[in-house]
């Protein structure tokens, strides 16, 4: 059965909008998933843009199977918040932008680790609202946004997410952001017009000045 995606908490004032992704954007991942399988006797290797076929047993090196990949994933959403921790400045740099700018989270990952996250969010000080879910961005955006006639920004590291938002919300200023990891520097790349953000002072600095020019 398809997930219902739940937005009554996500509230909007008369201002700009912008969406940031989660993971290997404002927190770790790829490091700390890495950290995390070495602890259970395995590792990454990245031989291509995927993670099942390139986690291996650390003793003989054979790939485990799709469903166990699935579960260390799960476990590892679970325990995020023993695991992974914020990019420098992703706070301070949000935290500027919702002076002028709501500011909103949304997540690629399992509705049912939404409360996981959302508490690890908010010890950390990312206190915007959080929508978790395995649809594509988007049309999500689309409907949280829709046609509101503000400017709207929007931060992924996903080639996929990024065109996905492109081709559903008119002006969105998109952002690529990654980290130079290297299973990213497989990852596909966005098409051209697309910006890189190389770090959060960037993003914030491009994030003003599309505002203030669509103001």
């Amino acid at each position: 059965m398809s997930e219902i995606l739940d937005l009554s908490h996500v509230r909007l004032t008369d201002r700009p909008l912008v969406v940031c992704d989660v993971d290997d954007v404002v927190l770790n991942f790829f490091v700390p998933f890495e950290d995390y399988l070495r602890e259970g006797g395995l590792e990454l290797l990245p031989r291509s843009f995927r993670l099942t076929g390139n986690i291996v047993s650390a003793g003989t090196q054979d790939a485990i199977e799709e469903v166990a990949v699935k579960q260390l994933i799960g476990r590892f959403f679970e325990l995020q918040d023993t695991w992974q921790t914020p990019f420098d400045l992703a706070l301070d740099t949000l935290n500027a932008l919702h002076a002028e700018a709501d500011v909103l989270f949304l997540t690629a990952m399992p509705p049912r680790y939404r409360d996981i996250r959302r508490k690890l969010l908010d010890r950390l000080g990312f206190d915007f609202p959080l929508v978790a879910t395995e649809e594509p961005k988007g049309p999500v955006m689309h409907r949280i946004h829709g046609g509101r006639g503000l400017p709207s920004a929007f931060i992924d590291d996903m080639a996929h997410n990024l065109h996905s938002v492109r081709d559903h919300v008119d002006g969105c200023l998109v952002l690529h952001m990654m980290p130079d990891s290297p299973l990213h520097l497989l990852a596909p790349k966005p098409d051209e017009g697309i910006v890189r953000a190389m770090d959060w002072v960037q993003a914030g600095e491009l994030i003003r000045a599309h505002i203030s020019r669509a103001a």
